[in-house]
Parts: C-alpha cells; sequence; structure tokens
C-alpha cells in the first residue's frame, strides 16, 4: 500500500471515530488559548484546565496580566510543570502583545513564534484552533504515530510534520492534529500497546514492525565486527592480565622490605 493511500484510509478511520473533535484546552478567545498552550508544555491538558479559571477570572487579557506580578502568576500556575518559567514567560507575553500588537494575539507565525515563550508548536496550535489556519502542530502522541503507522521515520519532529504534511491534504491537517491526538491516548500507548487490539495499528503498522523485528533479527550476523569479536576475546585476557600485575606487586613487596 502505497504511503497516501494508507493515510487516508487512517483519515477515513480517524474521522468515524472523531468526527467533531474537541480542543482539550478551555479557552474563551485567541488570548486565553494561548495562554493555555504555553502552559501545557510539560504538564497534561487536564492540569491546565484546572489552573486556567482562576487565573483568567484575575488576568482575562493581556492588559489585565500586565498588572500581575511574576510572583502574582506564579501563584496560579504553581501546580504546572515548569512553572516558574512559564510565569516570566506569561508576564513578558502580556507586555510583547501590548508593546507590539495591541494587545490582539498575532495570527502570523513569524509573529507568534517572535512572543517570549511561545514555540512552533504553540504558534501552529493558535493558529489552527484559534484562526483555523491549516498547521500540522506535532506532539509526542502524534509523532509517536506518525512513525508507528510507517507515516514518517520518527526521526525528529520537524521531520514528521514535513511528512504528514505530505501525506495529507491541506484541508484535514487541522482535524487530524485533534483526532490523532484522541486515538493515542484512548488506543495507541506508547508503553504496554498490543498492536493487534488497535484499530489501525492491527493493520497500518503491521508492516512497519514486520521490517523492523526482521531488521533486527538480521543485524546480529550481518554487522558481527572486529569490535565483537575482541569483546568475545575479552575474558581469555582479563584472565592472563591479572598474573602479570602478581609478579609486579610481589616484585614491588620484596623492593619495600629489603
Amino acid at each position: 500500500m502505497k504511503k497516501r493511500e494508507k493515510a487516508e484510509r487512517i483519515r477515513l478511520q480517524l474521522a468515524q471515530l472523531y468526527p467533531t473533535p474537541p480542543i482539550p484546552l478551555e479557552h474563551t478567545d485567541p488570548f486565553s488559548l494561548l495562554v493555555a498552550v504555553l502552559l501545557s508544555a510539560q504538564t497534561t491538558d487536564a492540569r491546565v484546565n484546572l489552573v486556567t479559571p482562576a487565573l483568567f477570572a484575575r488576568a482575562p487579557t493581556p492588559a489585565a496580566m500586565r498588572e500581575l506580578s511574576v510572583e502574582e502568576i506564579l501563584a496560579f500556575i504553581r501546580s504546572c510543570g515548569l512553572a516558574p518559567t512559564k510565569a516570566r514567560n506569561l508576564a513578558a507575553l502580556a507586555r510583547a502583545l501590548g508593546d507590539k500588537h495591541g494587545d490582539e494575539v498575532p495570527n502570523d507565525m513569524a509573529a507568534l513564534e517572535a512572543l517570549p515563550g511561545v514555540g512552533h508548536k504553540t504558534a501552529s496550535v493558535v493558529l489552527s484552533q484559534a484562526f483555523q489556519v491549516p498547521t500540522f502542530p506535532v506532539d509526542t502522541h502524534i509523532h509517536r504515530l506518525a512513525a508507528r503507522w510507517g507515516l514518517s521515520d520518527g526521526s525528529n519532529v520537524v521531520r514528521t510534520e514535513a511528512d504528514l504534511k505530505a501525506a495529507f491534504a491541506e484541508e484535514h491537517w487541522n482535524a487530524l492534529h485533534l483526532q490523532i491526538i484522541y486515538f493515542g491516548r484512548e488506543h495507541c500507548p506508547a508503553l504496554r500497546h498490543v498492536s493487534e487490539n488497535c484499530p489501525i495499528c492491527r493493520w497500518a503498522a503491521a508492516a512497519t514492525l514486520t521490517k523492523a523485528t526482521t531488521a533486527a533479527k538480521r543485524r546480529p550476523a550481518a554487522t558481527r565486527s572486529k569490535a565483537t569479536a575482541a569483546v568475545a576475546r575479552a575474558p581469555r585476557a582479563a584472565v592472563s592480565q591479572p598474573a602479570k600485575r602478581s609478579k609486579r606487586t610481589r616484585a614491588a613487596r620484596s623492593g619495600d622490605s629489603a
């Protein structure tokens, strides 16, 4: 099966499972989404959704966020991972939005990535979910499943994003981002995953897993090298070496006693 054919079959199956996937981070506008996505790094969406209501009640806008000190912001988000850094970034983000964008979240990739604490994935999520700009943000679930399904080689997220954009039509990118995340959470975990029980892996990952297994079985015989042989001889060298050291030790002791 060609990659585009496999991708289309995966897309149709995901669309059946998640026809209208909700945005997991609770928000009311582009600013609250931007803040929530920034907080979600190294933190679960559920945890972010627990801390943001109180934060947004106090600081629903960039202007209101600027009125809070870093310590006050930290008090709201302390249970999130990397909270001190995120608190500093949120304070700097609010200032940057006021200084450069009239307190509006820009709908431009370069402008978003220039904001404090905003990387490519965060900018992509905001563009996709707040402004409906076609992007394909890659999180850990998407990166893992793209490799598992043979849609990318899993070398890095930049490669994965490019491969997925090439495999799927642009009009499906935004929905697929959420659909794959939900599928990864519910059906396709990183650990203790049984491909035969997975609705997609049972057919999409079969060839990929077979190739990897075959390569692993062949590798020991095919890649045996001089270094491997040297390791195999190491025990004999280890046996003879202590005897030499023992003679030197006796000689040294004789000299000490003389």
